[in-house]
C-alpha cells in the first residue's frame, strides 16, 4: 500500500480533531463533525465493557493482551459497518499473524450483538457499550438529530441507544490501532459513516505501526 493513503487517512483525523491537548473528549459532541478523537501517543480510558453473551470485561485487559484494531461502529443494523467488518475477513490471517486482535465496539445491547454473531460470520469480536463509556472516552460521541433519529425507527425498526439525557448518541466510524500498553498508534475518522477505509488500508496500517520486538 501506497504511503501516500496511509498519509491521506491521517488527514481525515486532522479534520474532524483538534491537536489541543486540553480538549475534554468525554463531552458528546452536538453533530458529528465536531467530535474529538483521541489522538495518536494518547490512552486509551478505562472503562468496563459487557461481551455479547453479556459478561463484564476491562477495556483495559482486553488491550493488555496484544495489540490491537479497535472498530468503533454504529450497529449490525447499519450496511456500511457490517459491509466493513466483513470485509476485515480478508486480513483476518495476516493481522493474526502479525500478532494482533480485532475489537468491535458499538452501542447496541449484547443481546442484539448476540444476534449479530448468530446471523453473521465478523472475524472480529463484538463488544457491547450500552453505556457509552469507550465511545466518550475515545471522543467519537455526537448526538444523533431528532428526525434522523425518527427515521432510524421508522424504516429501520432500530432504537438507538441514549444517554442520561434521553437523547440518542451514536460514534462517528472510526479505527484505533492500539499497542499493548494501550496507546494509540493510528486513528482514522470519518464523519461521514458510508466512507470507510480499505482493509489494505488498515493492513498497512498495522504493519506500519506495529511495535518492534
Amino acid at each position: 500500500m501506497k504511503k501516500w493513503l496511509l498519509l491521506a487517512a491521517f488527514a481525515v483525523t486532522a479534520a474532524v480533531s483538534t491537536s489541543a491537548l486540553a480538549i475534554d473528549r468525554t463531552v458528546i459532541a452536538d453533530k458529528v463533525e465536531d467530535v474529538t478523537p483521541l489522538i495518536n501517543g494518547s490512552k486509551a480510558p478505562s472503562v468496563t465493557l459487557k461481551k455479547a453473551d453479556g459478561s463484564s470485561v476491562s477495556l483495559q485487559a482486553l488491550l493488555m493482551q496484544k495489540p490491537t484494531v479497535l472498530i468503533f461502529y454504529r450497529g449490525g443494523w447499519c450496511p456500511y459497518c457490517s459491509r466493513q467488518l466483513a470485509e476485515l475477513k480478508s486480513i483476518e490471517q495476516d493481522l493474526v499473524g502479525e500478532g494482533y486482535q480485532v475489537l468491535a465496539i458499538s452501542p447496541e445491547s449484547p443481546e442484539k450483538l448476540k444476534t449479530q454473531k448468530l446471523e453473521t460470520e465478523f472475524a472480529v469480536t463484538l463488544i457491547s457499550d450500552e453505556s457509552l463509556a469507550a465511545i466518550r472516552g475515545f471522543g467519537v460521541a455526537y448526538y444523533v438529530p431528532n428526525d434522523t433519529r425518527k427515521l432510524y425507527k421508522d424504516r429501520m425498526n432500530v432504537e438507538l441507544t441514549a444517554d442520561i439525557t434521553q437523547r440518542a448518541v451514536l460514534p462517528a466510524p472510526a479505527i484505533f490501532i492500539l499497542d499493548e500498553t494501550g496507546t494509540v498508534q493510528f486513528n482514522y475518522v470519518n464523519p461521514d459513516f458510508t466512507v470507510r477505509p480499505s482493509a489494505a488500508l488498515v493492513l498497512s496500517a498495522a504493519m506500519l505501526v506495529k511495535p518492534k520486538g
